[in-house]
């Protein structure tokens, strides 16, 4: 087997704080599942719509104290291994870790397994964390259950400065966190990872300033970017479609920056949550 996955973020919250959003049920209801139980030392169960294979729970608790969380959880067939763990950074801070198992950027690629959107899922797990404890409107998560990929946020800047760090390379850089190489005009190129390093990039299928972006994507689809403007704050429509089959992975990728691209107009002095 490889080796786990790793993803490690801060929020900005004393680690005790942190330490019980990650076992009070109704806080696990806010940021990560529809549904949640959870009573230590036996259980541990998060379902619902927004949990890959979420009909039912599929955890199974194996360890828990002040610091670390760690479950079982079987996604096709396979019992996984999810482990949360808390660290103080400061005394106003917290670094959370999620070391998850039997994630293979294959099948989140190919859409072979729902274990392909487990490193996308946490993602955008944590990135819903930290926004809870920042005292700030959660980014949708995933609906398993529906093919329509759709989501709205609100965001408290002007659709030029957002059009704008949707468009150029360097500022979709910064807040998706990945080398992002974007020629940007109709029939441009949309290369993940740059354009020599992306054999296949994805093209610019429609480009109006303030107002929209399309890309297509390929296998997964067409994705838009909708704009409208109010008192200098951007009303933003992300849409996937054209798809075969929901790419539920790319889709909490793309949720996940979405988190990150309001943070990027909103949070004074902007950061990302995300630590190497």
């Amino acid at each position: 087997m490889s080796e786990p996955m790793i993803l490690r973020a801060r929020v900005q919250a004393p680690v005790k704080e942190v330490r019980n959003a990650l076992t009070d049920p109704a806080l696990l209801r806010v940021w990560l599942a529809e549904h949640a139980e959870v009573s230590l030392p036996d259980r541990f169960a998060f379902w619902g719509r927004d949990t890959p294979e979420g009909d039912a729970p599929h955890q199974r608790l194996l360890h828990a104290d002040d610091h670390t969380v760690r479950i079982a959880w079987t996604l096709d067939g396979v019992e996984t291994t999810a482990e949360l763990g808390v660290e103080e950074e400061t005394p106003d801070s917290t670094i959370v870790t999620v070391s998850q198992t039997h994630f293979d950027h294959r099948e989140a690629i190919e859409e072979s397994s729902i274990r392909g959107v487990l490193q996308t899922y946490w993602c955008l797990a944590l990135a819903n964390l930290a926004e809870h404890f920042e005292g700030r409107d959660l980014t949708p998560r995933v609906d398993f259950t529906s093919s329509g990929l759709r989501a709205t946020v609100t965001i408290d800047a002007a659709p030029s400065a957002v059009f704008e760090s949707l468009i150029d390379s360097e500022a979709v850089t910064r807040w998706f966190g990945y080398p992002i190489e974007i020629e940007p005009h109709v029939g441009g190129r949309y290369a993940m990872g740059g354009l020599d390093n992306d054999p296949h990039p994805a093209k610019v299928l429609e480009l109006e300033p303030e107002r929209r972006l399309t890309i297509d994507w390929g296998p997964v689809g067409i994705g838009s970017w909708e704009l409208e403007g109010s008192e200098g704050r951007t009303r933003l429509t992300m849409v996937q479609s054209g798809f075969d089959r929901p790419p539920y992975a790319a889709w909490a990728g793309n949720l996940s920056g979405l988190s990150e691209l309001r943070r990027y107009h909103e949070v004074p002095a902007w950061q990302p949550i995300w630590l190497s």
